[in-house]
């Protein structure tokens, strides 16, 4: 009998790539206030007593919430807004969650230290700068404090879906292409790790199979920037002859992308090793498997 997976917010990114990795062995209930796909229905799980209906209504085995506020600029604006959606709507999957007494997935994102380390594993306490970042941890600290079983996973730069629903670095950097632009402009003061939304729906589905709750960072190897991120974006595409990277300070783009973001967001996937379940692959394989799979005829 194949267990049940309700999973709330599944219209973004990550959501294509859970329903890509689970939908083969669980019955799915996949649902967004975005429905733009065949497999979403409508749900807006700002609202408590209709998320609650809809979960209790398909008693699942477990409960995945995914959906966030992402764009940092527009948290900035506003906050209280950011606050329903990001965490008091996690705490809503909490108490619904605890009273099925099923596990609760909530993702969680590396943005939530200040930087000020190179390189931070499971056990570094968090410092977080901004709204989003704020209204995240708060989310992530109500789950570890509140649930009965909860896994926690820390993404990093998240990079999936393709041209339909990323809306973060990549895709921003094709669009550029996609316009014929020869020279892309790159900030060299940022790093982090990026993380493919395959790989990541795959390390959860392992971690959920195996039972192992609790709070894990899951990104892909290789601790980068976003220059070389760039710089290896053009190799896979071949156009390091054809397009100029110009590096800029972030101040560059201060006007569009005001929120204050972490210098460093560097995470190590230190307890899934420890644990001998880390699949994430390095970030080179997996951008290119990426840019293969979601963008073969994209620049035609």
């Amino acid at each position: 009998m194949k267990k049940k997976i309700y999973i709330a917010g599944c219209g973004g990114m990550l959501g294509e790539a859970f329903y890509n990795q689970f939908n083969n062995d669980y019955i799915l209930k996949c649902t967004d206030k975005d429905v733009n796909d065949i497999w979403l229905s409508f749900l807006d799980f700002r609202d408590f007593d209709k998320y609650k209906k809809d979960v209790l209504d398909f008693k699942p085995d477990y409960l995945f919430h995914l959906g966030a506020y992402t764009d940092l600029e527009f948290c900035e604006l506003n906050a209280d807004e950011t606050y329903i959606t990001n965490t008091l709507s996690v705490e809503n999957a909490v108490f619904i969650a605890n009273e099925l007494d099923i596990p609760l997935l909530y993702i969680s994102t590396a943005g939530i230290f200040d930087g000020k380390k190179d390189l931070y594993d499971d056990w570094d306490i968090p410092n977080p700068l901004g709204v989003y970042a704020r209204a995240k941890y708060m989310g992530e600290r109500f789950v570890v404090e509140n649930s009965k079983r909860y896994l926690v996973c820390r993404a990093g730069w998240m990079m999936g879906a393709g041209p339909k629903k990323d809306k973060k670095f990549i895709q921003k950097l094709m669009s550029q292409l996609k316009e014929n632009k020869k020279e892309l402009f790159i900030v060299d003061d940022k790093d982090g790790t990026p993380t493919y939304t395959q790989d990541f729906a795959k390390n959860v589905k392992l971690l959920i199979e195996k039972e192992f709750w609790g709070l894990y960072n899951m990104v892909c190897g290789g601790q980068t920037s976003r220059l070389e991120v760039a710089r290896e974006l053009m190799k896979i595409l071949h156009l390091e002859d054809k397009v100029k990277i110009t590096t800029v300070s972030s101040d560059y783009f201060k006007k569009t992308y005001f929120a204050e973001r972490p210098p460093c967001e560097r995470l190590d996937n230190r307890k899934l090793r420890m644990r001998n379940l880390n699949l994430m692959r390095e970030w080179q394989p997996a951008l290119k498997e990426y840019i293969e799979t979601y963008y073969k005829d994209y620049l035609k």
